[in-house]
């Protein structure tokens, strides 16, 4: 296998290749009329414009914007800057291209956790539920769910905002909540199927093929009545759920669904809801201020003020 190029090792006259993301393309014409290919492309460490002067109809209906793309090309230097003349694009996908080195996380912000053991701890997590009406709720919904479980962010631009941060976000509160749960007289499998299942709603409501976005489901509706649907659906199929069981979960799913803001429309009335909104609130703060903290790049003690909470962070390197 070929040496892969990421966008920041990428000077003038090399000969490249690698997988990145089109995040846009447009067919132009030259002066002379001749068309070509515009495009921009970027992975974790950069991004580069590129064009395509060659082979343009052919190679114009091999991708789309929006799609990962391999890609073997020529990097040339124009208005002082570096620009991509690429002569071989493809869609990048995990069935085809694995093989050759391809990871979606290559391209996009992922999780730092493995995926695998992520999974595994979300299905230890469920069985460790004793309420075996909650369990098997909970447990189908994640097994339907799987692929789309195991890629969808957290959030579209806040908490957990990158690939697979959405498991490794509830496998977090799951933990807060198993802890916290024994401080308080409250029923803990019920918390859990809090968790679990508040957000769910989420892999019908954000589009993460590689660029993250709502769909028109997300946009118009939202994922808290969508996660309700979906819970709604699954115990229909199953007999003999509580009736009361049932109204609680659906109860904490509407008024815990809310992660940054508390809405005086939409309050937890019972303990359970209640502890299920302040996991999720401290548990989405602490991941932004740590995002916050890891992406500064201001001199000093301190971040500047443009940030979720518009104040100054104290940075607290204790190693310097």
């Amino acid at each position: 296998m070929k040496k892969l190029n990421p966008i920041n090792t990428f000077s003038e006259g090399n000969k490249v290749q690698g997988f990145y993301l089109c995040t846009d393309k447009h067919l132009r014409y030259t002066r002379s009329g001749d068309l070509y290919i515009d495009i921009e492309l970027r992975d974790i460490t950069g991004h580069i414009s590129a064009k395509i002067w060659d082979n343009v109809s052919t190679l114009n209906e091999k991708f789309n914007a929006g799609n990962a793309v391999a890609i073997s090309g020529l990097v040339e230097i124009f208005l002082d800057q570096p620009q991509l003349i690429i002569k071989k694009i493809n869609k990048a996908t995990v069935q085809h291209y694995s093989r050759y080195g391809f990871d979606p996380s290559m391209v996009v912000p992922s999780s730092r956790k493995n995926l695998k053991k992520m999974w595994v701890q979300i299905e230890q997590l469920i069985d460790g539920i004793k309420n075996p009406s909650i369990k098997k709720l909970v447990k189908s919904i994640y097994s339907s769910n799987k692929k789309r479980l195991l890629v969808i962010p957290g959030s579209v631009n806040m908490q957990y905002c990158y690939r697979s941060g959405y498991i490794e976000q509830i496998i977090s509160m799951s933990l807060i909540a198993k802890r916290i749960c024994t401080l308080y007289r409250v029923d803990r499998d019920l918390v859990l199927a809090g968790i679990f299942l508040y957000g769910i709603g989420k892999v019908k409501e954000i589009n993460s093929e590689y660029e993250t976005d709502f769909t028109m489901e997300g946009h118009l509706i939202g994922h808290s009545v969508i996660s309700r649907d979906i819970v709604k659906e699954a115990i229909s199929r199953m007999k003999n759920f509580s009736i009361k069981l049932s109204k609680m979960i659906e109860h904490i799913i509407l008024n815990c669904s809310n992660e940054l803001e508390f809405s005086p429309k939409e309050q937890p009335s019972f303990s359970e809801a209640l502890l299920v909104n302040q996991i999720i609130l401290l548990d989405s703060k602490m991941n932004i201020m740590a995002n916050v903290l890891a992406e500064d790049k201001e001199k000093g003690d301190f971040t500047n003020r443009h940030n979720y909470f518009r104040i100054p962070l104290f940075k607290n390197n204790e190693s310097e």
